[in-house]
């Protein structure tokens, strides 16, 4: 039998905060890209950058969920519906993360161009599988990504709550402050 661990690991508390601070970053420039118009000097670069670090950002994902699977996790602590409900928010937190790959995906690739990342490699197109796929893809990758900032946005609010109010140990786990 295991020995229950209280705390995550430096690869796991890594990976959680640069994933947070990827996607805050891939959202605000997301936000800001749809503005740009043909004669912005960043027409093509802002998209390229968001694609590549997106793409990266799946590959990371990915690789975060392998390493749940072999890495022992600390408790959820909290009542039984507090842990229900994290377990589902950290669910549906990843749904949206594959959702807002592959619809990303559709839209970069209807044309039948691959995806460039970082000039290192390029992801190959399946064309367009369906009608106007950048427009239906480009409309659910913005909701989307709405919803997964104001999923993050109450996930962090309920770290601080059980900080500040509940004083337990959730935020600093994260953290990766070691209990005494």
């Amino acid at each position: 039998m295991k020995k229950a661990v209280n705390h995550y690991d430096w690869v796991s508390v890594t990976l959680h905060w640069a994933s947070a601070v990827v996607i805050i970053g891939l959202f605000a420039v997301g936000l800001w890209m749809v503005d740009l118009n043909y004669y912005s000097s960043w027409y093509t670069v802002a998209p390229h950058w968001h694609k590549s670090v997106g793409l990266t950002l799946a590959a990371v994902t990915l690789f975060r969920l392998l390493w749940k699977t072999v890495k022992q996790q600390p408790a959820i602590e909290g009542a039984t519906w507090e842990k229900a409900l994290a377990k589902l928010a950290h669910l549906v937190i990843y749904v949206l993360l594959f959702g807002l790959f592959v619809s990303g995906y559709l839209i970069s690739t209807s044309d039948g161009r691959g995806i460039e990342v970082f000039d290192w490699l390029t992801v190959p197109s399946m064309g367009e599988l369906f009608p106007d796929q950048s427009d239906v893809a480009g409309e659910i990758h913005e909701y989307l990504a709405y919803a997964l900032i104001g999923l993050a946005t109450l996930h962090a609010v309920a770290a601080l709550k059980h900080h500040f109010v509940n004083k337990d140990n959730t935020l600093k786990k994260m953290l990766g402050v070691k209990e005494k």
